[in-house]
């Protein structure tokens, strides 16, 4: 179905094999740098199979951790980075993008001495009393939740179109309405927690495709403090957090099952990602799995963001469901890239072959990339969210997500929630993040 898929680790394990030099690359952040090896060769004949290979690395770990600075003591890597991340290189967008995350110029620098590992994490480890709020803001849908002593007593899902509002009083109007439905069923607010598709930093959406239709001027002069506002006018000087849906996918797994070495993935509008790590905590990683290179094949669909090929946005979203639609013979109707999905899952509900084998063919596709997002997190378990989950054809997608990570002789756990909660259970989680998360970066897929 389309092109050749070709996982991403098979290249990298390929090329790794016969590596005879080994080059350290730090990727450093404000409050966090961590350590990349890569495999190299002495070889002239493998420099350009090196540079491809390592700047693969590079991009998938800027994505993955996060990070606005590079530094290595090797010369040939300092030459392929800093010519790749240059304001009109092959890397601009991913220079512009996390300069703008992180507020500080992306810096490329050749240095003997390498800072050294380490980042300032925030538990996981959720409190459930009281009477809570949790939102959960996508590109297609919010939903709301209320919930009481951990027990969830109503939620809500509402279909909006904020990519394309040019007025933030649009946005506003949709926080503060979701707000309101959820308090309106509780006896009083204690907190409220917000999951929302971004990159969230102390409480403001730093950047995010919610947005996209608003002019970067007018949001930073009126829109930094709109979560801020939307909880206070609504619910009073009540404590709040906010957190991307990512992390709040990890949290909801830690949460209600248990888990730790967790990867929360979660399948809408985008692919959003989220870690809960061996102690219980969000790391505090960027985790934007929509960015991430997943497929190497050189005709692989292009990102028309980012203008990558191969990158999981594609694949491991509700996009990703219509593109394979269209190539197994599927016009879906609606109006909404959301409502098409829901055609799709309709005639994958009533036995439809076509439909089904969509979802089964991107639930394969998910099981080969799997081992990818294992060798950088180390997770023992993943949890899946998100619309694209949703009914049976989520069901189909996780049994063959299974068979195929078999296939890889990759250990891991597939987890996939209740039907009830696999579309609202990132907002009812969302209304624990009051009592996890401090200051530290949260960030997860646009």
């Amino acid at each position: 179905m389309g092109t050749e898929f070709r996982p991403i680790i098979d290249l990298v394990r390929r090329h790794e094999a016969t590596a005879d030099r080994w080059v350290t690359v730090a990727v450093a952040r404000p409050g966090g740098c961590e350590h990349l090896s890569l495999g190299l060769h002495r070889d002239e004949a493998m420099a350009a199979a090196d540079e491809e290979y390592a700047l693969l690395l590079v991009k998938t770990a800027l994505w993955l951790r996060g990070g606005c600075t590079l530094l290595t003591a090797d010369e040939a890597v300092y030459r392929w980075l800093q010519r790749a991340y240059a304001p009109a290189g092959a890397r601009a967008f991913d220079r512009a993008f996390l300069s703008g995350i992180y507020r500080s110029p992306f810096q490329v620098e050749r240095r003997q001495t390498l800072p050294p590992e380490g980042e300032t994490p925030a538990s996981a480890a959720a409190r459930t009393e009281g009477c809570r709020i949790g939102i959960d803001l996508g590109g297609s849908d919010r939903k709301a939740a209320a919930v009481i002593d951990g027990e969830t007593v109503y939620t809500e899902e509402v279909v909006w179109q904020p990519k394309t509002a040019s007025d933030l009083r649009y946005h506003y109007e949709g926080i503060t309405a979701a707000l309101r439905s959820a308090k309106a069923h509780l006896p009083r607010v204690d907190s409220v927690g917000i999951s929302t598709a971004g990159v969230v930093i102390d409480g403001e959406i730093r950047r995010s495709s919610l947005f996209m239709g608003v002019e970067q001027a007018t949001y930073d002069r009126l829109g930094r403090d709109l979560l801020a506002r939307a909880v206070r006018d609504t619910c009073g000087n009540v404590p709040w957090a906010a957190s991307n849906d990512g992390d709040v996918a990890a949290l909801a797994g830690a949460v209600s099952l248990g888990r730790r070495k967790l990867l929360g993935i979660a399948l809408g509008t985008s692919e959003a990602g989220g870690y809960v790590d061996g102690s219980g905590r969000i790391t505090g990683r960027l985790h934007e799995l929509a960015f991430l290179p997943v497929d190497v094949n050189p005709l692989a669909p292009v990102d028309p963001w980012s203008g990558d090929q191969g990158v999981g946005e594609r694949y491991f979203s509700q996009e990703g469901v219509l593109r394979l639609a269209g190539l197994n013979g599927l016009t879906p109707e609606g109006e909404t890239p959301a409502e098409k999905l829901r055609w799709v899952q309709d005639r994958a509900r009533t036995g439809e072959s076509r439909a089904i084998a969509v979802f089964s063919e991107l639930g394969r596709l998910l099981g080969l990339t799997l081992p990818w997002y294992q060798r950088h997190t180390g997770c023992e378990s993943v949890l899946l969210l998100g619309r694209v989950v949703d009914g049976v054809g989520g069901e189909c997608l996780v049994d063959s997500c299974r068979a195929a990570l078999e296939s890889t002789g990759t250990a891991l756990e597939i987890l996939l929630p209740e039907a009830s909660q696999r579309r609202v259970g990132q907002a009812a989680a969302a209304a624990f993040l009051n009592s996890t998360l401090n200051s530290t970066l949260k960030a997860g897929a646009i």
